[in-house]
């Protein structure tokens, strides 16, 4: 196994010596298990959804459903765009 140095602020440290105490390991084996778990994509924070956050303006807005299921209305906003595109050309 290789060995690594690393600086940190005095407060994460306490919170690793907090956690390796709590789980009864050493600083290190903290320290590997949260950077294996961060680097296999099981890191992340998971926090409330957008629906979640915006759960209070749902139907608060007049309009067809789902644009996207309406070819009209697909239609239209691709043609929008493309206007707006060649308006910014410079």
């Amino acid at each position: 196994m290789k060995t690594m140095s690393l600086k940190m602020p005095s407060p994460m440290m306490a919170k690793l010596e907090a956690a390796a105490i709590k789980r009864g390991q050493s600083k290190s084996a903290v320290v590997r298990d949260c950077l294996e778990n961060e680097l296999n994509g099981e890191g992340k924070l998971k926090g409330p959804s957008c629906a979640d956050l915006m759960g209070d303006l749902i139907g608060s807005v007049e309009g067809p459903g789902d644009l996207s299921t309406n070819p009209k209305y697909l239609r239209e906003a691709i043609l929008e765009d493309a206007a707006r595109e060649r308006k910014n050309r410079r």
